[in-house]
Order: C-alpha cells, then structure tokens, then sequence
C-alpha cells in the first residue's frame, strides 16, 4: 500500500501553518543572539537532537525502525542531513557578504526549484492558476526585500551564496518527500537531525570556531531555536510532507517573513514598513490562490494531497 494514501490524523494545511508560525521566530532569536551564525545552526541542531531524544521512551517501534533500515534510506538520510547543513551554512554565510533582505528573498525562491524538482522527480504538475499563485507570493517576497536588495561587488558573492542555499534547502525537502512515504516522521527527523548536527560540528572544528565560552543568554536562544522553529516548525513539515508536496511545503514558507515581520514588532519594536504590508498582503494572495488551485493527488480526498510517488519505487 503506498503509505501517501493514508489518511492523516490531523489537516496537514493546518499543521503547515503551525510550522509556518513557528519557524518565523528563527531570525529573532538568531538576531538575539551574540554567537557566530555556524555556532547558533550547530547548537541548534544539537539542541533539537537532544530533545527529541526523551520520546524514544515512548516510541520504541523508532528504535527497531532505525536498526532495520537500508543502507539506501541510510544513505538518503545522510543526503538529506548534507542539504539542511548545507542550506544553513551558505544561508548564514551569505548574511556576512549581504544585507539579510537580499539573502531572504534570494533564499524564498526555493519555490522555483520546488516546481523543477517535483516535475522530474515525482511527475508532478502544477495547474496555471496554481502556479500564478506561487509567482504572485515570490513577488510579493521581493517587494518586501527590493529596498535593501543588493548587487554587484562582494553582495553579489553573497547573492550566490542565498541562491544556493535556497536550492539545497530544496534538495532536502525533495529527499524527504520520499523516504517519508518508506519512513516515520519521527525516526527520520531523529536521524536526519544527528546527521545534520555531526556536519555542522566538523565544520565548525575545521574553520577553528569554539564550541564552548559562550553568554548564557545565547544557550538560551539556541534552546527556543532548537523549540520552535525546528521541533515545531522544521519537524511538523518533515511529519506533513508525507501528504503536502516539496511544491507546497516551499510555498507555504513563502509566508515566514510575515510572521517574521510580525514578531519583530512586538519583540524587537521593529516598525512594519508599507512595502512589508504590501509584500505580506500579495503573499497571502498568492499562497491562497495556489492551494486554492493546486491539483490533488490521485486517490488522495480534496485537503489531504498527497506528494506523488516516483513510479519505480511505487
């Protein structure tokens, strides 16, 4: 039985919203905190390792999972882990060469490679009117971000640098997509997860950055990132993709910097500029319309879309 088909216990738009909610207080606890950016990903990551830890308790069925697995899923989780490393460090990078509008809407094209991915991937096509509304919301993005954009000289160096991480953060959304229909939410996120954290730890090791001698403040920062945007927003879409496409994952975090913008202003007193009002009105638009118009899966009922299955591991 192809497991996308199975009906979810709870709405999988709802639970991409929650995540969208989450992972939107990331940037203000990155910019609270005081530590180098490939320290806040590393302990990040760690943090999130270690909580998820405790649950093996009451999920032993993860512990038999993990030790059955094939040395392909294992390869796979590896893979993905290398992508949300990845995606982390040339984001984070980019932000010491760029201004962090140019690097979040460079970064929000991810869409983009959503659509090239999920087509030679998993056959999956998008209507016009959906697609629309994906272009509409990327728009909406750069309408947020043009004032600041950058180009030229060492910005574009950074521009790059966005650009990629926006295709390998698609990568690991693509990767998931598939071993979530074979795997369970939890046992890949505890993997990928490990994965990702070991990575970042050799790289901080190799550019001589010091794990420990840090404010205490900062340990707590690295705590509420490893919370919220990852448990409850990085780990709610690794738990959905088994019904919502890379396409609409990617799509659906087109509203972050909403959430973002929303935060800052209560948090940080940041004030909502016109065009961020604009930008954030024409990315809900855009975001309804292609949910709104976007093709369910077959043998999925309408609300619970499924990502398709490659043919020949069907």
């Amino acid at each position: 039985m192809n497991h996308s088909l199975e009906k979810p216990p709870f709405p999988p738009y709802l639970a991409l919203l929650i995540g969208v909610i989450a992972i939107s207080s990331s940037a203000i606890f990155v910019k609270l905190s005081s530590a180098p950016a490939p320290i806040i990903a590393t302990y990040r990551l760690i943090f999130s390792v270690v909580l998820t830890l405790p649950f093996l308790l009451w999920n032993r069925g993860a512990i038999a999972e993990i030790g059955k697995m094939s040395k392909k899923v294992w390869l796979l989780c590896l893979l993905s882990g290398a992508f949300l490393a990845s995606h982390f460090l040339l984001w984070f990078e980019s932000l010491n060469y760029t201004s962090v509008a140019s690097s979040t809407v460079l970064v929000t094209l991810q869409p983009l490679f959503a659509f090239i991915g999920g087509y030679f991937f998993f056959g999956e096509r998008v209507r016009l009117l959906a697609l629309s509304g994906g272009l509409l919301a990327i728009v909406g993005s750069f309408v947020i971000g043009w004032g600041d954009f950058q180009v030229g000289g060492m910005a574009l160096f950074g521009d790059a640098l966005a650009l990629l991480g926006a295709v390998t953060v698609t990568g690991y959304w693509l990767v998931g997509q598939y071993v979530r229909q074979h795997m369970s939410s939890f046992s890949y996120t505890l993997v990928v997860y490990s994965a990702t954290s070991v990575i970042l730890v050799a790289y901080d090791l190799a550019l001589g950055y010091p794990l420990v001698g840090y404010p205490a403040q900062d340990w707590g920062w690295f705590f509420c990132l490893a919370l919220f945007p990852t448990l409850l927003g990085h780990s709610i879409f690794n738990w959905v993709i088994k019904w919502l496409s890379t396409t609409t994952i990617s799509m659906g975090i087109l509203g972050e910097p909403i959430g973002t913008a929303i935060l800052a202003y209560f948090i940080l007193g940041e004030i909502v500029t016109v065009p961020q009002w604009v930008g954030g009105l024409v990315i809900i638009a855009g975001i309804y319309l292609f949910i709104r118009y976007n093709q369910p899966a077959k043998g999925v009922s309408q609300g619970e879309q499924a990502p398709p299955t490659p043919k020949k591991l069907a």
